[in-house]
């Protein structure tokens, strides 16, 4: 298997270029992947969360990620169902949260490893949601400093039978 860097780099290039990618299920097999993908989500403070198994990231080895890739491979990857439990708010209510599995947190990663490489090359620069290094704060950023003016101010209401505002 290739190195995960290189194949990342390549996905982006071809990404960047709008070009086709094939086999891309195959990389699914790829090991170093599951490893650039472990190192990132370990370092999370929730990592350490059990799901509804008792698998949490200390229990991982190459066998571990070798068993994932077997029953992806072999299609017999099943998900398991996340750990569901609430939360309080600062209103008093709760917010219910899920806990996923380790092995389903991985995978995962690696899944979103691969789809960003391909696809964040091709987004919008203006595009700030869900997106690495950028947020709520760079697209504040960029309306201070490029937004110089308004020209137009529209509002606009839907208006139902009768012409009264819905």
């Amino acid at each position: 298997m290739q190195n995960a860097e290189v194949y990342l780099n390549l996905l982006s290039e071809r990404g960047r270029q709008g070009l086709p990618v094939e086999r891309v299920y195959r990389q699914l097999f790829n090991r170093n992947l599951y490893l650039v993908a472990y190192g990132k989500i370990y370092r999370n403070a929730g990592s350490m969360t059990k799901g509804v198994t008792q698998e949490t990231p200390d229990g991982m080895s190459l066998e571990k990620i070798d068993a994932i890739i077997d029953a992806v491979r072999y299609e017999r990857y099943r998900w398991k169902p996340a750990r569901r439990v609430y939360i309080p708010r600062k209103d008093g209510k709760q917010r219910p949260l899920g806990m996923p599995v380790w092995s389903d947190k991985l995978l995962a990663e690696v899944i979103r490893l691969i789809l960003e490489a391909y696809f964040e090359p091709r987004f919008s620069r203006h595009s700030h949601g869900f997106r690495p290094g950028r947020g709520c704060h760079t697209a504040l950023q960029e309306i201070s400093h490029e937004w110089t003016g308004t020209i137009w101010y529209l509002e606009a209401r839907r208006v139902g039978a009768y012409g009264i505002p819905v």
